[in-house]
């Protein structure tokens, strides 16, 4: 099958090299474990328990607080020590359930027994996915059991699941394709299920030809699930970018992949719908990648959320030289922090602690001119000129140059010669007009 792409994109040193090779190993999560209530995107989950309360593994501690929302699951048995305000990773807080664990890790009735999902109904499935809290694994938190409540009336041609995972260094999806093939192929059937006209295929980037095997041993023979390999391209992990490769379709900032025939679920979370539907197991744990020129033994780890990342690092032979600057994600679309103890959340998918000599200089100059930003923007917008609406505060104009598409992937920022922030300015006005809108919404109302 050829090799796909999109338009657009930059080559970034990948850094995969560090941590592709470590299989995955199990961390112990520590005596506390905290869960935020905002992993998520949508509403905040709401906690269901109350100090004092003894939990078991598997056990909702948290419902969703509204439509797209997700439930939080106790990841280890324990006993409820507060439920308060904790520090999130942007530096804000939110509420937060946190358990001693008991380190005995019982287990909800049912936990872990067979099903046989040919058996349940559409209503049945996504109902199971709902109660184990699955969200998007990528970095997004969107509720999955929301995306896959399709609107009436709309035709799902392709389930596609994204395993390109191109943002640098991260390689916990890579692992899993060669660790999990069988049950993301599991995870895959069951999407199957709910769309019987659509096809399914797995997006993969060829710089993971050991991943694309794995899958086309297990799929050998099989018609409706096929292996897409696609261009090693920044950000062809992108919704936007995937569906235009796979399926030559485009989708904008006023579309639902579903809204062009299309259901995109994370290879991570994939897994996570095989082992929630067939196992009975939700998500409680998911696998980290530890890496960066300033760790000593990079490594990917299957770890329980709530856990803090400060036990990942010490796993991972800590800091083999103080970091410049710790990512929580990668380092193109993640979130630098300040402090590391903070803990796992659903869309923990990388910590990426960086060296100084991986740090460029920043240096910022005037704009040049060169029309390198243009060249590479995925969406093919001008980000030059939507930043300089954005120093000038015109949400008018930023609005009409279609700064609301900009998907915040950072290439014009990575090209730019000049050390221009263009990616940040942009996707902060782009919130803010954003924000402007809500607003507006609400008043109406």
């Amino acid at each position: 099958m050829a090799c796909k792409t999109f338009r657009g994109g930059i080559h970034p040193h990948d850094g995969k090299s560090l941590a592709a090779g470590a299989a995955i190993t199990k961390v112990d999560p520590g005596t506390e474990l905290v869960y935020l209530m905002n992993q998520h995107i949508g509403a905040p989950a709401v906690p269901s328990v109350a100090v004092g309360d003894r939990v078991l593994a598997g056990q909702t501690i948290a419902t969703a607080g509204g439509f797209v929302s997700a439930n939080i699951l106790a990841s280890v048995s324990g006993t409820v020590k507060a439920v308060a305000p904790h520090l999130c990773q942007n530096g804000d807080s939110a509420m937060a359930v946190t358990v001693e664990n008991d380190g005995l890790y019982e287990t909800v009735p049912g936990y872990g027994e067979e099903r046989d999902y040919t058996t349940m109904t559409k209503e049945e499935i996504i109902a199971a996915i709902k109660d184990a809290g699955i969200v998007g694994m990528g970095g997004a938190g969107f509720p999955t059991h929301v995306k896959l409540t399709v609107r009436e009336g709309l035709r799902i041609d392709y389930v596609l699941v994204n395993g390109a995972e191109c943002e640098p260094y991260i390689t916990c999806d890579y692992r899993l394709m060669l660790e999990k093939t069988e049950l993301a192929v599991l995870g895959m059937k069951v999407l199957l299920r709910l769309f019987p006209d659509a096809v399914g295929v797995f997006g993969i980037e060829n710089n993971k030809p050991a991943g694309i095997k794995a899958l086309e041993t297990v799929l050998a023979g099989g018609k409706r699930i096929t292996v897409q390999t696609l261009k090693k391209k920044y950000p062809q992990g992108g919704e936007r970018s995937l569906i235009r490769a796979v399926t030559g379709r485009k989708i904008n900032a006023k579309m639902l992949p579903a809204d062009a025939g299309c259901v995109v679920c994370n290879f991570s979370t994939v897994i996570a719908i095989a082992e929630a539907v067939c196992y009975q197991r939700p998500l409680l744990p998911r696998v980290v990648t530890v890496t960066g020129d300033a760790i000593t033994n990079p490594s990917n780890f299957e770890v329980p959320i709530g856990t803090n990342v400060n036990a990942l690092i010490e796993a991972a032979g800590g800091y083999r030289e103080e970091p410049t600057k710790v990512i929580f994600g990668g380092p193109m679309m993640g979130a630098a922090v300040y402090v590391t103890d903070l803990p796992v959340t659903k869309t923990t998918s990388c910590i990426l602690a960086m060296a100084k000599e991986q740090m460029g200089i920043y240096a910022p100059e005037e704009c040049i001119r060169c029309g390198k930003c243009l060249s590479v923007c995925p969406e093919h917008l001008m980000p030059i000129k939507l930043k300089n609406a954005a120093d000038a505060g015109d949400l008018a104009e930023f609005e009409r140059m279609n700064g609301l598409e900009c998907i915040g992937c950072g290439c014009c920022t990575y090209v730019c010669p000049a050390k221009r922030r263009l990616s940040p300015s942009i996707t902060a006005t782009k919130n803010q007009v954003l924000a402007e809108k809500k607003k507006a919404t609400v008043k109406k109302s």
